[in-house]
């Protein structure tokens, strides 16, 4: 480790040539500069008086690149496009312990330059150097609540937006080139959101995500999750993390430990539900109601964790007479119909199916309905699926939209599908969607109470069945196979 130049605040910056004692020294900055904000914040939560703004900023890490390097044409990340300095500010290292370690020692072994570490100019807002979230609305008075503007740093939407994921951000002169998808203040933002709609702690979050539109599909989820710990099966999920962070251990894996936490009374707007790995590597369900408003997002905030795919399993409409309800559709392509993400993806953009996923879907299918080849497609269709941000289109003239639909080849019609990959196709999480016709509106078959009650028990358990084992065997591909180089952008940044 050597010293260099100084930051724009004066801090030294220090130079690593391993990942590790990088690593080391950004969770040094980081604990030291988020325990003085918390031990501030004590002392004005007392009523104690302030002298001078309290202010305590994010560690960076950056590299400098002088010459275009030789790599193996097949990465997809874990390099830097061009010439220049390279810079990303960093936030909760002992979350992100392992996915921090894997990007510092790609960029190490890609590029053979030193790896900088420095205190940014970023302050960390007071909120947010606090995990868990503070409740100061619930220990301050009014009085000096309206102070803490005058002594802390509050959250700046200026410094959350998603211009670098979007390709839209431009460096100002002298400024160094992004090196990952999100600022610190960004993922410290969904962070809290996280924790905020989904009931649960973003630790617990999984690498392989689930979205789904109906809470059947969580009580299954719950099911399973509920025997695999109470069976004590010596395989890899350790544990089962409920809304209020309640778990429920693996008896094999954890003799002695039974559960922990408290569920919650209610639910909040989307649960989550975590079925756990002690790599991360476990499945993680989300049930995001309906529409593509809850749709993005939950997906917004996800995307920070850096899951290794996602995948939305829900019900939709069939638009074919041939098709029966049970039967499943494997979207290979969508009508983006949904408009939430119009201003960040725009609608040229093509959301194309991902060879990788969808395979795993196809296989996943097969293993657990027992059919393959000819008899495989009874019981499931590949195609265009259809997404709309209105629930009762039925009530309107339909005809515009079902010429719309039939000329793009839709064979299903559903509110998050499209939603949930175009996001994944931003955010570079590969996607993919199965849904399971439950309705045929434009033959006659409406979705009603008695009918749907009776599809769903039947058919909920095999569909979520199908999307677990399909997380299962992409988990198997490898992570050079599954982030293929199709989300990547022309000067992508090397952080995956």
């Amino acid at each position: 480790m050597t010293l260099n130049s100084p930051t724009a605040e004066n801090e030294p910056i220090e130079t690593f040539t391993d990942a590790e004692s990088a690593y080391r020294r950004l969770r040094e900055l980081y604990d030291s500069a988020v325990g003085h904000l918390r031990d501030r914040f004590a002392a004005f939560a007392r009523g104690e008086a302030m002298s001078g703004r309290v202010r305590a900023c994010y560690p960076f890490v950056q590299i400098r690149v002088d010459s275009e390097p030789r790599l193996d044409s097949r990465l997809s990340y874990g390099y830097v496009h061009g010439i220049g300095t390279f810079r990303t500010t960093l936030t909760r290292p002992d979350l992100f312990d392992n996915y921090y370690r894997e990007q510092l020692g790609l960029l190490v072994k890609n590029h053979g330059v030193p790896l900088e570490v420095g205190v940014s100019r970023q302050p960390i807002p007071i909120q947010f150097a606090f995990p868990e979230g503070m409740h100061v609305e619930g220990d301050l008075d009014p009085a000096r609540l309206a102070q803490m503007r005058d002594v802390f740093d509050l959250p700046d939407l200026a410094h959350m937006d998603d211009s670098i994921v979007n390709g839209t951000h431009v460096p100002g002169p002298g400024e160094p080139q992004p090196l990952a998808l999100f600022t610190a203040p960004r993922v410290d933002y969904s962070l809290h959101r996280l924790k905020h709609y989904t009931a649960t702690s973003p630790e617990h979050c999984q690498n392989y995500v689930l979205f789904t539109n109906y809470q059947f599909y969580i009580d299954e989820f719950v099911r399973r999750g509920l025997a695999m710990m109470e069976e004590g099966a010596p395989g890899a999920y350790e544990a089962l993390v409920e809304p209020g962070d309640h778990i429920t251990w693996n008896r094999a894996l954890h003799p002695g430990r039974g559960e922990e936490g408290t569920r919650v009374a209610r639910l909040p707007q989307m649960p989550a539900y975590h079925l756990k790995r002690a790599d991360g590597n476990g499945i993680t369900i989300i049930n995001i109601g309906v529409g593509p408003s809850n749709a993005k997002t939950i997906s917004d905030h996800v995307a920070v964790i850096r899951p290794h795919a996602w995948l939305m399993l829900g019900h939709c409409a069939g638009l074919r007479d041939t098709q029966r309800l049970g039967d499943y559709v494997l979207a290979h392509g969508y009508v983006r119909d949904d408009k939430v993400l119009d201003a960040d993806l725009p609608l040229w953009v093509p959301v194309p199916p991902l060879a990788e996923v969808q395979v795993a879907l196809e296989r996943a299918v097969e293993r657990v309905t027992g059919r393959s080849g000819w008899d495989l497609k009874s019981v499931m269709r590949t195609g265009t699926v259809a997404t709309i941000d209105n629930r009762n289109w039925e009530l309107r003239d339909h005809r515009e939209p079902v010429e719309r639909f039939s000329q793009s080849r839709a064979i299903a019609l559903d509110m998050e599908s499209a939603t949930v990959a175009g996001n994944g196709f931003r955010f570079r999480v590969p996607y993919g969607t199965l849904l399971c016709v439950s309705d045929k509106p434009l033959h006659g078959e409406l979705k009603l109470p008695g009918m749907a009650n009776h599809f769903y028990r039947k058919q909920v358990d095999q569909h979520l069945a199908i999307g677990m084992l399909a997380l299962e065997l992409m988990r198997d591909y490898g992570l050079e196979r599954l982030h293929s180089r199709k989300l990547r952008s022309f000067s992508e940044v090397a952080f995956q």
